[in-house]
């Protein structure tokens, strides 16, 4: 029986050729993922920000919207930031995802399409959605203090300008705001790169999961975590090094 080469004089090499394909297709999937609950956090994040913001001069406005924006935001905010990732991931996969995807109870997709999403994409709508919903709650926060941190004058400008609050926001204070914003706003991306590996214990084929199932089949560690330690560093530096060059960019054309 040929022996297996050994790099260094420890590390099998030939684990992770054999296994390549299966490594390939969980940074895929990791990378889209990530992609997505970005798009879909920072989207729904800015619309948690914008409710906790929400004011109202005039009775009964006031106290609408502090029952139905702000009050809710700020629950929501504080039980996903106050809550772990992982255990949100379980309840939603295993308790909130089945009450809307069933093939018999469904509220919003039952009979066979909903076993055919079950079976081949359970896992990956139940990631997207935790991801999705636990970015947002920190997405929110640096939104919220983004805006803030806009000086009052600037929304007043706007509205002499003859420009509806609405606009003033889309027009003025987010392209300011976004400016300062970027920097966290990255580190939220490069927080959530790493945490889709969570989503490998319900089941998703992505690095984590890549890992461990090589890690099973051989009883051995150090090759499949070590490999996908690299690839997680590799993704966030290439990521630290685009915002890098975004941020130098936007700075380069307020100076000019």
């Amino acid at each position: 029986m040929e022996q297996p080469v050994l790099l260094f004089g420890w590390f099998r090499w030939d684990i992770l050729v054999e296994y390549k394909d299966l490594f390939w297709q969980g940074a895929w999937m990791t990378l889209r993922m990530t992609v997505v609950c970005v798009l879909l956090g920072a989207s729904w994040g800015l619309c948690l920000a914008l409710a906790r913001l929400a004011q109202a001069r005039h009775a009964p406005w006031t106290w609408l919207t502090r029952v139905f924006l702000r009050w809710p935001a700020t629950v929501y905010v504080s039980f996903f930031r106050g809550t772990p990732l992982f255990v949100q991931i379980l309840l939603i996969h295993f308790a909130v995802m089945p009450v809307f995807i069933h093939p018999s109870t469904g509220l919003l997709i039952d009979g066979e399409l909903a076993r055919t999403l079950k079976q081949e994409h359970g896992a990956l709508i139940s990631g997207v959605v935790a991801l999705t919903l636990n970015s947002a709650a920190y997405i929110s926060e640096v939104f919220r203090a983004g805006i803030q941190s806009i000086s009052r004058g600037q929304f007043d400008a706007g509205r002499s300008l003859g420009l509806s609050p609405a606009q003033v926001m889309r027009y003025v204070v987010l392209p300011q705001a976004f400016r300062r914003m970027l920097p966290p706003l990255g580190n939220n991306a490069i927080a959530l790169l790493k945490d889709t590996s969570l989503v490998s214990a319900i089941g998703l084929a992505e690095l984590a999961y890549a890992a461990r199932t090589v890690a099973g089949a051989y009883a051995r560690y150090w090759e499949p975590y070590l490999a996908i330690s690299v690839v997680y560093w590799v993704m966030t530096l290439v990521l630290t090094t685009l915002l890098r060059r975004l941020e130098h960019r936007l700075a380069r054309s307020d100076r000019g």
